[in-house]
């Protein structure tokens, strides 16, 4: 499947640098993105491999439901967000420290 480039630069928001995501890196040679809610799982492994150039094994997509927040009475809610797992090949690798390809 063919998406316009347009579509695939908007897909990917932020890199999700937590200690969590950073244990997942080592480990399973994973990386951690913010990604946009209507995403699915083929968009985001053609945009990491277009924004980045380097080949996707696969992909997990986990949605984050946003905190329940109280300011005295009032209650409210923060937004919802999906966040993306992606698994890079063997010898693959994306650092961000120097702006992105290794």
């Amino acid at each position: 499947m063919s998406y316009s480039q347009e579509r695939l630069l908007q897909v990917l928001l932020a890199p999700q640098i937590s200690e969590k995501a950073t244990r997942v890196a080592e480990k399973n040679e994973q990386v951690v993105f913010r990604v946009a809610t209507s995403a699915t799982k083929p968009e985001v492994k053609a945009a990491v491999e277009l924004l980045f150039k380097v080949q996707v094994a696969s992909v997990q997509i986990l949605n984050v439901k946003g905190k329940v927040k109280r300011s005295g009475r009032s209650v409210g809610q923060r937004k919802g967000w999906k966040k993306a797992f992606v698994c890079l090949k063997p010898g693959q690798e994306i650092n961000f420290v120097d702006g992105g390809i290794a």
